[in-house]
């Protein structure tokens, strides 16, 4: 068990064999949840993706090539339910 010391501003600060144990770097962010018992789950925020990070996560892994009507297409029939 580790025990931390809150400041007289309220902040505490992680020792670094805790945000090892966590992946968290620095700069890296702690998510925080609040249990109704008064307990909390702390663990590594996971960052949110990007459309950058998502174009081109499939290139080169598939010979078929789609036009845009038939991109389209999919989508809506996706949007709606339809298979």
């Amino acid at each position: 068990m580790t025990i931390l010391t809150v400041t007289a501003r309220g902040q505490v600060t992680f020792r670094k064999d805790l945000l090892q144990h966590l992946g968290i770097e620095p700069g890296g962010k702690i998510e925080i949840d609040k249990l109704p018992d008064g307990r909390i789950t702390l663990r590594a925020a996971q960052p949110a993706g990007s459309i950058d990070g998502f174009l081109g996560a499939l290139a080169g892994k598939s010979k078929v090539v789609a036009t845009l009507e038939e991109i389209a297409d999919a989508a809506s029939s996706g949007w709606s339910g339809e298979p």
